[in-house]
């Protein structure tokens, strides 16, 4: 299990534990799916003084390849059972030769979104799944609907934000009807804005998407919203009075049993610090995360007293919660509009859509706490909050999060071969900093016949076979390091009598290896990326049997590149080899650049090779 400076999150007040810094990458290409093409996508909005509003969209599909018809022949449309009523129109397959295949009412099924963890009495969030019939290749898929929004989720006030498909696209546009003294703000990157067309009291704004070729998203990319196509319209004026409207929906009352609860829970911390963190560690650790999408449910959280009676809530809630609790002890703090994902920039105006969670903030303690992170320690944060610009709602003000924090995994692995060429071995591995919680949950959440397994799959991962024990500091504890051992045998570490190349791994389910291989399947950049800063260090040693002569250990490495620091290690005592790795990164930032990248390329290639160090060995 590693911790990684580059995640993929969904979206909308979610957590995923990721413990790997990089992923797979795709290759470089158009990223187009041209296995179907978007022929047309008209969304029309008429839009009432209170915010409400009417959406008229219509869409044709055309089916290209074969594969494209199990996820384009079932087309789902969402909306809020609280807030809105949605009628498909008019559905059918259109045959090449001018015959219409129309969707029937059995054909169009109500579900719930699967967004609820076992909580169903809040959800109110639904699809209609539109299911084609006969659908083949050169079909068209036509889908209208109406979506009628009769409550606002901000009163007297409308936001949309839309970004173009990955499929090819040939007529997008967006039309926006308000009444003519309600303004509009927008921000547009590859749509092309019309002429304003003014009528009896209203005003009419419409924005075509500019078609281009698009490149895949790279791994470990920033959004696609923080420089491809988009359009984001709103009639909020700016950022900070899309925080009066939040905060005036997310008062919260201070009860006599939080207060009772919060007193209780701080009574031995000394300092205001110390009460933060421990009233944020209660509520991460005692409220379940569940998505509440009732009535304005996407927006206004529930009552504190409510959420903790239930003990459970989505980010808003948890957020109502610890902000009372903090009240009960006399600490102010601030709900903190955050996107939980990897965009790393708001739109100009104040849309939705890119603001999709929720964090608190402790103005006096300059201190960010998100209770949702079940896998992280109060006083770190997830990896995908940092370095995020956040709105204050409190205050109206934006700020940034920390851009960096610390933590550290270290491992001493020691392999002792026997003349077969097995090999008992025990590694030790140490989590500080905010790994200390991300390991002790990655583990504590494992299937116990999961844990049992872990050796045997490491051991795998290195093309060894062989079987072992897990140990680990206390699963519920609180210390600040958490310490695990595995220990075992291998069976065939060693092909003896060789002469026979010995990988010099420096630690089993390496986590500077992992990192190295992920990052170099990239070969070149055009998108920012993830990174956050890191530390690694990994020792081993090999104690090979008198029978076996050492004809040769790796160089020593050392390497140095704009904020990161490679080095490794080789030493032959008798017939021990010590093996040592230690990578360092230290960006100040979370996004790193393609010219950075291009820059690090020649050392990301010299760690790569070094990886592949062997000890070379012979039978005597």
């Amino acid at each position: 299990m590693r911790a990684s400076p580059f995640l993929r999150v969904r979206n909308g007040c979610a957590l995923i534990v990721a413990l790997g810094v990089f992923g797979m990458a795709q290759a470089r290409d158009d990223a187009a799916d041209r296995s179907v093409t978007i022929e047309k996508n008209t969304q029309h909005y008429v839009i009432n003084a209170d915010g409400s509003y009417v959406l008229q969209a219509d869409k044709v599909t055309l089916i290209n390849e074969e594969r494209a018809i199990r996820f384009s022949a079932q087309q789902a449309v969402s909306y809020n059972r609280s807030l809105d009523s949605l009628e498909i129109v008019e559905a059918f397959t259109l045959k090449p030769d001018g015959r219409k295949v129309r969707v029937t009412a059995p054909q169009i099924r109500e579900q719930q979104e699967q967004a609820s963890a076992n909580a169903p009495m809040f959800q109110d969030s639904r699809v209609k799944v539109v299911i084609f019939p006969e659908v083949a290749v050169g079909d068209r898929l036509s889908l209208r609907y109406t979506r009628t929004r009769k409550t606002a989720l901000f009163p007297g006030e409308f936001t949309d934000f839309a970004t173009p498909s990955l499929s090819q696209t040939q007529d997008y546009s967006l039309t926006y009807d308000l009444p003519a003294d309600k303004p509009l703000y927008a921000e547009a990157r590859g749509f092309k804005a019309g002429p304003a067309q003014a009528t009896a009291g209203r005003k009419v704004y419409r924005w075509d998407y500019v078609p281009v070729d698009k490149l895949r998203p790279e791994q470990s990319a920033v959004a696609y919203t923080d420089y491809g196509q988009i359009l984001a319209v709103s009639t909020f004026a700016n950022y900070q009075d899309l925080a009066k409207a939040y905060q005036a929906r997310a008062q919260v009352e201070v009860t006599p049993q939080i207060t009772e609860l919060a007193h209780t829970l701080t009574a031995d911390q000394p300092t205001p610090r110390a009460k933060a963190l421990a009233l944020s560690d209660w509520v991460r650790k005692n409220i379940r995360y569940v998505a509440v999408y009732i009535d304005a449910g996407g927006v206004v959280p529930h009552s504190a007293q409510s959420v903790l009676n239930n003990r459970y809530g989505d980010c808003k809630d948890h957020v109502a919660l610890l902000e009372a609790m903090l009240k009960a002890v006399a600490i102010d703090s601030s709900p903190a509009l955050i996107n939980l994902g990897n965009a790393y920039t708001l739109p100009t105006v104040a849309a939705l859509r890119v603001i999709n969670h929720v964090i608190t903030y402790v103005p006096s303690l300059d201190l960010y706490l998100d209770s949702t992170a079940r896998f992280i320690a109060a006083g770190y944060l997830p990896l995908q909050d940092l370095d995020k610009p956040v709105l204050l709602t409190r205050t109206g003000e934006m700020a940034r999060t920390p851009a960096t924090q610390a933590g550290k995994l270290s491992s001493e692995l020691v392999f002792k071969i026997d003349d077969t060429g097995a090999a008992d071995f025990t590694q030790t591995s140490l989590a500080e900093g905010w790994r200390t919680e991300a390991m002790r949950f990655g583990i504590r959440s494992l299937p116990p016949t999961e844990r049992e397994q872990i050796i045997q799959k490491t051991l795998r991962s290195h093309g060894l076979t062989g079987s072992g024990a897990l140990q680990t500091d206390a699963l519920d504890g609180d210390a600040s390091g958490f310490n695990t051992t595995l220990a075992g045998r291998a069976e065939n570490l060693v092909n003896l009598p060789g002469p026979i190349g010995v990988p010099a791994l420096s630690r089993l389910g390496s986590n500077i290896a992992q990192d190295v291989q992920a990052l170099s399947v990239e070969k070149e950049r055009l998108q920012n990326f993830s990174c956050f800063a890191n530390r690694s260090i990994e020792e081993a040693r090999f104690e090979f049997p008198e029978g076996v002569n050492i004809l040769a250990v790796p160089k020593t490495v050392s390497l140095k590149g704009a904020d990161v620091t490679y080095d490794a290690h080789y030493e032959r005592s008798g017939n021990t080899v010590l093996v040592s790795r230690t990578l360092a990164f230290s960006h100040p930032e979370a996004v790193c650049s393609p010219a950075w990248f291009k820059a690090m390329q020649p050392m990301i290639e010299a760690m790569f090779n070094d990886l592949k160090s062997q000890i070379i060995v012979q039978t005597l």
